[in-house]
């Protein structure tokens, strides 16, 4: 029987969500799901202008990431997908009915850390001064496997990849 898994990495804007997510669908062979591409255009306006998302915009983008989840695990086809799912209850959104078949990957990094690559980015909706608001919205999960994002890029992988075996 095969045994489909999504695997959610999830944190803060500018973890490193996408780059580890797009490295572990590659080492894995497994499809690459970004959830910003979910995003309707009035949250990233939102999010460009620094306006902070509540509850009530992010349930539209959280279930619609729970169905496209649901339906690779109907599919019997496993994927790695980016959503920051900073609550425990966006998790339970993203996880409803299917729990058993999702494995949550914390990227873990200290605000300066997370700021300083934030203020660098460009091409980006997201913007520096929302980070704080993501910092004090998150609530580090039980649950998850935690990558500390303070080395390189490569150590992030070796140490998710040795947790993940």
């Amino acid at each position: 029987m095969i045994h489909p898994t999504i695997y959610i990495v999830m944190g803060v804007s500018a973890s490193g969500k996408t780059t580890i997510a797009k490295k572990l669908s590659e080492q894995l062979k497994i499809k690459y799901i970004e959830a910003d591409d979910y995003h309707s255009d009035a949250n990233k306006e939102k999010m460009s202008n620094g306006i902070p998302l509540n509850d009530e915009d992010r349930l539209p983008w959280l279930e619609a990431l729970h169905q496209v989840a649901l339906e690779h695990i109907q599919d019997k086809t496993s994927a790695v997908m980016t959503c920051s799912a900073l609550k425990e209850k966006y998790r339970k959104i993203l996880t409803e009915s299917i729990e058993e078949n999702v494995q949550f990957i914390f990227l873990k990094g200290s605000y300066e850390l997370i700021y300083d690559r934030i203020a660098y980015r460009k091409n980006h909706f997201m913007v520096a001064s929302l980070l704080k608001s993501q910092f004090d919205t998150l609530e580090e999960p039980n649950n998850a496997i935690v990558v500390d994002v303070s080395g390189s890029i490569e150590e992030n992988m070796n140490e998710l990849m040795q947790q993940l075996t």
